[in-house]
């Protein structure tokens, strides 16, 4: 996806910046859908463009640009020169302290080479798992979907840095609808957007979606008799795939360093963390172990290098419940004066980086799901998240499950619907009184993680055991 007339060009760059850099990016998104056995239009998005960046004493300029020709990125890196030479003078952040990348090298995603099925072998493939999904007249609504992504991204630097990085995401989805007696029931596979990660068809295993059409049929049809969730305090088993969210929205966002600092007050929200609590905090109970980890091969976010040219290796965010370092990469860093992690990264080539989620996961434990479930005499599991929603210091939430299932006396017992939970992200995670462990443990992934001003949607992956949390107040939908 990047022709090598492009890389010729771009190695012909100057600059009177004290410091420049470059990097381009390539590409393809398909997506193959199959609703009521009828197969959907291919949708094929094609992007390709630079973003060009410039120091030059205490101030940067950036410029974006679709030309990759010699011509067009030198047009380009002249804006950002100009553009850096006109906020010299009146900067607020002084670019010569931050740290510049040193480090060469590459990345490719796991099989990033093996062959994908063709367009005919996906939607033969996603029919299968749609018409097994039929199962009943109260079926009302079965969709099957592969999203594909590819993209290849080169970075260099006027200090002679080069990395190329190749990565290949496969995201399979699988959703039905149940309908009977004026109510509706949705099941999904992974939540419907969670199954995102790298690689091959082994995602596809990963997540049992050959298969999945009958089974998740059936649960549909099972929340269809189910009764409301019960309200009142319980003790709650979250599975991995509900943890994704809750991890997502209650410790990846306020822990982005530019959202403590500020940066998103106006758009996104602030955060209920302060500079001053890194190093002693008790964010969660002592099970609590949060990682940035960009080196599980198979999670949607892993890379080598973020998107300004800094290194990516495994980081611990909480220790043993204990805040110990934001999600800042360098420029935030520089800030704030706290360490923090390679997680500079941008949507595409025509946005500059910014402090995003990568891949934030929780360390496993030592229960198995079997031990979790015995504990507990009063309690309620659930899973796949279906509805959110947290405000804007990133503290109090409201979460909506598809579909619950009671624990009583060490049991799980009667399933049911629309299951629901509210909490104070400041408490939350103090509740912590069991982590699963590695058999426990899911990867899962998401394309749509939204931010920033111009708006930035961008991949994240979350990894997670099975958790419980006491005394947590529950509650059934309308």
């Amino acid at each position: 996806m990047i022709e090598e007339r492009w890389l010729q060009g771009a190695r012909t760059l100057k600059s009177s910046a004290d410091f420049w850099s470059l990097r381009m990016t390539g590409e393809v998104v398909e997506d193959h859908v199959v609703r009521n056995d009828v197969a959907q239009p291919l949708r094929v998005v094609r992007e390709r463009g630079a973003m060009l960046t410039a120091w030059t004493g205490a101030g940067a300029g950036y410029a974006a640009t679709a030309d990759l020709s010699a011509e067009g990125l030198q047009r380009a890196l002249d804006i950002a020169t100009a553009r850096a030479f006109a906020c010299a003078q009146v900067s607020l952040i002084d670019y010569r302290r931050i740290a510049r990348p040193v480090a060469s090298g590459s990345y490719a995603s796991p099989n990033i080479d093996t062959p994908l099925p063709t367009r005919r072998e996906w939607l033969s493939q996603l029919a299968h798992e749609c018409a097994s999904a039929n199962l009943d007249s109260r079926i009302v609504e079965r969709v099957a979907s592969m999203h594909v992504a590819h993209t290849d991204q080169l970075y260099l630097t006027s200090d002679g840095v080069s990395i190329e990085q190749r990565f290949r995401y496969l995201m399979p989805g699988l959703s039905v609808a149940a309908h009977a007696n004026g109510d509706t029931q949705v099941r999904t596979l992974a939540g419907d957007h969670g199954a995102l990660g790298q690689g091959g068809l082994e995602i596809l295993a990963r997540h049992g979606f050959n298969g999945a059409g009958a089974r998740v049929a059936n649960e549909a049809l099972q929340l269809l008799a189910a009764p409301n969730c019960p309200s009142g305090t319980r003790d709650l088993l979250l599975m991995p795939d509900q943890m994704m969210l809750q991890i997502h929205e209650s410790i990846g966002h306020p822990l982005e360093l530019d959202r403590i600092l500020g940066d998103e007050r106006n758009f996104a929200g602030w955060s209920f963390v302060k500079p001053e609590m890194f190093g002693s905090y008790q964010y969660g109970s002592p099970l609590l172990n949060v990682t940035f980890d960009p080196e599980l091969r198979e999670e949607a976010a892993t890379y080598a290098f973020d998107d300004e040219g800094s290194s990516a290796s495994k980081q611990y965010l909480i220790r043993n419940g204990v805040l110990e370092r934001p999600l800042g990469g360098a420029l935030s860093q520089q800030r704030a004066g706290l360490p923090g992690v390679a997680n500079s990264r941008a949507a595409n080539w025509n946005r500059p980086p910014i402090d995003r989620m990568a891949n934030l996961n929780i360390e496993p434990g030592t229960e198995t799901l079997a031990a979790m479930i015995a504990s507990i005499d009063n309690g309620i599991l659930m899973t796949s998240n279906t509805s959110w929603s947290i405000d804007d210091h990133r503290n109090k939430f409201q979460f909506g499950c598809e579909y619950g299932r009671l624990i009583e006396n060490g049991k799980l017992t009667q399933v049911v619907k629309r299951p629901n939970y509210r909490g104070i992200s400041a408490s939350f995670w103090r509740s912590l009184v069991a982590v699963g462990d590695a058999s426990t443990r899911e990867v899962y992934g998401t394309p749509y993680c939204g931010k920033g001003e111009p708006a930035q949607v961008i991949r994240v992956g979350h990894a997670s055991p099975a958790c419980v949390f006491s005394n947590v107040d529950v509650f059934g939908g309308a």
